[in-house]
């Protein structure tokens, strides 16, 4: 709980630490990474040049600090649980809090010189450190858990057994551990970091993705989609990679799995709602469903941009087939012949998905995984069909957070 006294200071100051936060968080990481370039290795550089990272650093610590003193009432168990799963895919360590809380603070008198007296510094830290040290607790449960140090030795070698192509721009690998130990278990929905050395001596970038497989195999397998550069972003540097260099035979380190949001909640009915590459939890759960409940109602309701982009899509026959209360909905911005192939046992529409459309039970869990914006759109449906907010999970691969409301 922040002190009586800090937490007048911050009330006074929040307002103009919000209008400055995306200043701050920019001129932190410029010394962050000035004085500490090997942690370039650990952030995703795409983000960090579209300012995505930074926006999401002060979004977070803003709306900690309004959560501290009553002005934001965002449900902060659920949001530093999701920022701890991701630490910990990452390896970060305890260790590396009080680097991350000088620069932070000194970001702060920078931006806003005078402004920041001794006072306002040492309650804008006292923040700091009550969310820190909540999200160095949660951190080092779920590396207990995983049976990991927590020092940042998360890293384990896996063996690329095999390269599977899914659609346009999309493989899938199947990985086995290299040293011939067990095979992890996880709940769909659950991410494992894929770390990349970068050719040319450019450091290393780590991505997360769904693992798309069955919980229970002998094998893990995520499904990549290479990332092309529009509108002058540039290309994936981890999927570019991950599509150009890797093939049978190869290793890879990979995090155990993380992730706080299941795609198989509750057990009565199921909606799975994805978009593109967000795909891969769905077909995790449906494997697993179709192993440990066949008989539970489940609807996947699916966006792409046609047929060729869909990855898994002749997947879908063989859940079906043994998931009897399984309904599947398509939407394809564009179709062709063969699109509603008899086969793929699916409705098709053409377009972009209508929540309005989408098959829904009173008392459904929802899952989504997919663009945000996308998800924004579902969301907000779904709330205005009556779903309560506590039963719609979604997934978020990189900064952001969808809106407690619609």
């Amino acid at each position: 709980m922040l002190s009586e006294s800090s937490a007048t200071v911050v009330t006074a100051t929040l307002p103009v630490v919000r209008a400055h936060a995306d200043q701050i968080t920019g001129r932190f990481y410029a010394r962050m990474f000035a004085a500490h370039p090997e942690l370039l290795n650990l952030f995703n550089r795409g983000n960090q040049a579209t300012g995505r990272q930074q926006a999401a650093l002060a979004a977070s610590v803003v709306a900690y600090a309004g959560h501290l003193t009553g002005d934001d009432a965002s449900a902060w168990e659920a949001i530093l649980d999701r920022i701890a799963h991701k630490h910990a895919s990452l390896g970060i360590a305890a260790s590396q809090y009080p680097l991350v809380g000088r620069h932070l603070m000194a970001a702060v008198g920078e931006v806003l010189g005078t402004a920041v007296t001794p006072q306002v510094a040492a309650a804008w830290d006292e923040v700091y450190w009550l969310m820190a040290c909540e999200l160095v607790a949660r951190e080092a449960r779920l590396y207990t858990t995983s049976g990991l140090p927590g020092n940042g030795s998360v890293w384990r070698d896996w063996r690329v057994a095999g390269v599977t192509p899914e659609a346009t721009d999309t493989v899938s690998f199947t990985l086995v551990p290299a040293d011939g130990g067990p095979v992890p278990g996880f709940v769909p929905g659950q991410y494992v970091s894929v770390a990349v050395d970068l050719d040319g001596g450019r450091g290393q970038q780590i991505r997360q993705y769904s693992l798309s497989g069955r919980p229970d195999a002998d094998h893990w397998r995520i499904t990549v989609k290479r990332v092309r550069g529009t509108g002058g972003s540039p290309d994936g540097l981890v999927s570019t990679a991950l599509h150009e260099r890797v093939g049978p035979g190869d290793t890879l380190r990979l995090s155990p799995p993380f992730g706080e949001v299941s795609a198989v909640a509750g057990d009565g009915p199921l909606l799975l709602v994805s978009a593109g590459i967000g795909l891969t939890p769905a077909m995790s759960a449906l494997e697993h469903l179709a192993a440990t409940a066949p008989d539970r109602p489940v609807v996947l309701a699916h966006a792409d941009r046609d047929g060729a982009a869909h990855a898994h899509r002749a997947e879908l026959a063989a859940p079906h087939a043994r998931l009897p209360r399984l309904q599947l909905r398509l939407w394809y911005e564009e179709t062709t012949d063969g699109d509603d192939s008899p086969a793929l046992i699916a409705e098709v529409a053409r377009g972009r998905i209508d929540p309005e459309l989408i098959p829904l039970s009173p008392d459904a869990h929802v899952h989504l995984c997919g663009p945000l914006p996308f998800m924004n759109q579902v969301r907000g449906g779904l709330l205005r069909r009556g779903v309560p907010v506590e039963r719609i999970a979604y997934e978020v691969f990189g900064p952001g957070m969808l809106p407690r409301e619609s």
